[in-house]
């Protein structure tokens, strides 16, 4: 992989393989996407044609690093017995387009416990250990939340309980997907404590297993436990955490990935926010 690994997630309308030529529209080197519609149990299957072609899409864009996010519908932390099986079919499903496809990270959020939190966390790490053997190839990446009602993650040291749960035989492929704006809503402050707050990661994760970064500014206050994305720097965030995310060496080969708004021109405001943090790079302002 090389150059900043910047870039955002992309629509897959029309099938995978237009995904790297999105990507390279907006000026990214780094891409997110679904492998199916991530509101929907239907689990497609990945043609080798469309997986090729994909394959094949990401070289000729000089697309370098490339992640895909599970659906919004899998909770493998659920006491509910059939959902929690579903889940896990739905799970080892994308594991399984994603190694068609050539896709080495899968973001996943972890799921709601919705009864006790122990319980929750053990239902959780047991779900991905019988997916990872289920299936050879890519590894997963935790993601941080926000915290909201039952949703494990909020804490680093929730995460890295998930992770410890894990069998030795599959640990490995288990890293983490750092959200900013998830991270200031659960109370961390990216603001006031820059370096407090990485440190603690480091204390209780380890930042050598941060493979990825969701850079979103946020629309509510720290602490609010609620998942609502913001421009860069047009929230409550602001600018400083994002020049400063762009600036430390300890990130420069983490993928960055943005998932902020879209409104009614992606590719306008995606380009936009690229150039903005690009900038933050080079040290300059930008009114973009």
């Amino acid at each position: 992989m090389s150059g900043l690994l910047l870039g955002a997630h992309v629509s897959t309308a029309g099938g995978l393989r237009h995904a790297p030529a999105r990507g390279a529209e907006i000026g990214a080197d780094a891409i997110q996407v679904f492998t199916k519609t991530p509101n929907q149990w239907r689990e497609p299957t990945l043609s080798t044609e469309e997986a090729e072609a994909f394959r094949e899409g990401l070289t000729r864009h000089r697309i370098a690093a490339v992640v895909s996010h599970d659906s919004y519908l899998i909770n493998l932390a659920s006491p509910d017995a059939a959902l929690r099986r579903r889940s896990i079919a739905a799970f080892v499903g994308e594991l399984t387009r994603c190694r068609d496809a050539g896709i080495p990270w899968i973001v996943t959020h972890p799921g709601n416990y919705m009864d006790d939190r122990d319980a929750g966390v053990a239902r959780n790490a047991a779900a991905y250990a019988e997916c990872l053997h289920a299936v050879d190839g890519p590894s997963i990446l935790v993601e941080t939340t926000a915290g909201t009602g039952t949703a494990l993650g909020r804490t680093f040291e929730e995460l890295a309980e998930l992770r410890s749960l894990l069998p030795d035989g599959v640990r490995d492929r288990v890293g983490f997907c750092a959200d900013t704006c998830h991270l200031f809503a659960a109370g961390y402050d990216l603001v006031g404590d820059w370096d407090g707050v990485w440190r603690a990661f480091d204390r209780a994760v380890g930042l050598e297993h941060l493979r990825c970064l969701h850079l979103n500014d946020s629309k509510t206050a720290r602490g609010s436990r609620r998942d609502r994305h913001e421009w860069i720097a047009e929230g409550t965030l602001g600018a400083e955490p994002f020049r400063r995310i762009m600036r430390d060496p300890r990130f420069d080969h983490v993928i960055k990935i943005i998932e902020t708004p879209k409104a009614d021109d992606p590719v306008r405001h995606d380009r936009r926010m690229l150039r903005r943090l690009r900038a933050y790079r080079r040290g300059r302002a930008t009114a973009g």
